[in-house]
């Protein structure tokens, strides 16, 4: 699938993907899904996984993170980004094209 708009990764999201995989024997790829669900009808599915043949792998100093056929034109001109605050620390999605979230920013509407 070409996009005129493909999603971004930060530098920020590569190097902590970077430090999670710096202590495993077998280094994943980070998969960037968006799934039917939640309070506001999608949902992210974030989560180390092997890239598909068919994925679009965005790779930065060997890391990557993959994202599906079906899920592409839900993030496109996204930025997938990596927050860390007192509360927590999370890979995040700026979406664009989200029309409403939920205040947790795991799901949203278009």
């Amino acid at each position: 699938m070409d996009l005129s708009l493909p999603p971004k990764v930060t530098d920020r999201a590569f190097a902590r993907l970077a430090e999670i995989n710096e202590t495993s024997t077998a280094p994943k790829a980070l998969r960037v899904a968006v799934e039917g669900g939640g309070c506001s009808g999608f949902q992210y599915d974030i989560k180390l996984d092997d890239p598909a043949e068919d994925d679009l792998v965005i790779e930065s100093s060997g890391q990557r993170v993959v994202v599906d056929r079906v899920s592409l034109p839900f993030l496109e001109n996204a930025v997938i980004d990596f927050s860390e605050e007192l509360i927590g620390a999370r890979f995040i999605i700026e979406n664009p094209n989200a029309t409403a979230s939920c205040g947790c920013g795991t799901s949203f509407s278009m």
